[in-house]
């Protein structure tokens, strides 16, 4: 089993794509489709590149799997789709009760029963991509539809759980996010892991000088991740990540990504064939 990851610059987004060079089976990650806020359009530059790799490399790509509903950035998945017609999207049981949150927040009308996806994925399900054998762990925190992929017991991605260990973990207060929730996942799940486990997160922050970072260890971030050690209690853990997420502004995209995102990757307004998303007016805090 190898893995391929992209960065995208724009979002500080990976990407990836997992692949069996044997029987060159394979499935994405979190995939990305470029979107300018201020042009409103949108390019699929960053798909491309996954795209030019698989067929590089000759891969059957047979998911398109979702860590969580994005809020920094749109998914390509269906663009994906449209080259790799057998591929099946896949994300969280759970994306039905982001989908009722938002059109609610949002005044949407989204279908809430997740339809939008070829693939609801449960708790501890365990399925076949070809040669690569992928479990499902849930891991909510960030959002209530978050989940790792452990790929042939030796790699996990863990989405927006947990960062490379200078950055910590995901922030935890969108609708449905709980700091409690998320101190479980990681220390009950994730840190139970072999510590020898290799995780691939979902961002990196890295300064202009040095490269992006996407893989760390489970035995890493127990040492060393500034948020949550080994020997964080759960008090300590919810008492920093609510302070700090109190400081964080919302994300670039998190209102077009969700839209886009709870729908499976599409537009959630269609007028006169023109796709459109809702934004609310928001009063600035303090």
């Amino acid at each position: 089993m190898l893995v391929q990851h992209f960065f995208d610059t724009s979002t500080n987004t990976f990407s990836y794509i997992v692949y069996d060079q044997a029987s060159s089976d394979a499935v994405i990650i979190d995939s990305v489709l470029d979107f300018d806020p201020i042009s409103l359009e949108y390019s699929t530059n960053s798909a491309d590149l996954l795209i030019d790799f698989i067929k590089q490399k000759q891969l059957n790509p047979l998911y398109i799997l979702e860590t969580h509903l994005h809020a920094d950035h749109l998914t390509a998945s269906q663009y994906l789709k449209k080259t790799f017609t057998s591929a099946k999207s896949a994300v969280s049981e759970r994306i039905t009760e982001v989908q009722d949150t938002f059109n609610t927040i949002l005044d949407l009308n989204v279908k809430n029963d997740g339809s939008q996806f070829d693939v609801l994925l449960t708790d501890e399900a365990q399925f076949e991509a070809g040669s690569l054998n992928i479990k499902v762990i849930n891991t909510p925190g960030h959002t209530p539809a978050c989940l790792c992929f452990i790929i042939n017991e030796s790699v996990l991605f863990a989405g927006d759980t947990v960062f490379y260990p200078e950055f910590g973990t995901g922030r935890c207060d969108f609708p449905g996010g709980s700091a409690e929730q998320m101190y479980s996942s990681i220390k009950n799940k994730i840190y139970s892991l072999n510590p020898s486990t290799v995780i691939y997160v979902g961002h990196d922050y890295p300064p202009a000088s040095s490269e992006p970072r996407p893989m760390t260890t489970v035995a890493d971030q127990m040492q060393k991740n500034i948020h949550i050690k080994a020997d964080t209690t759960k008090d300590e853990f919810i008492a920093f990540r609510t302070q700090r997420d109190q400081q964080l502004k919302n994300p670039r995209l998190l209102f077009q990504s969700v839209q886009f995102n709870m729908n499976g990757g599409e537009a959630p307004i269609n007028v006169n064939e023109a796709r459109f998303f809702k934004l609310p007016l928001l009063k600035a805090k303090k």
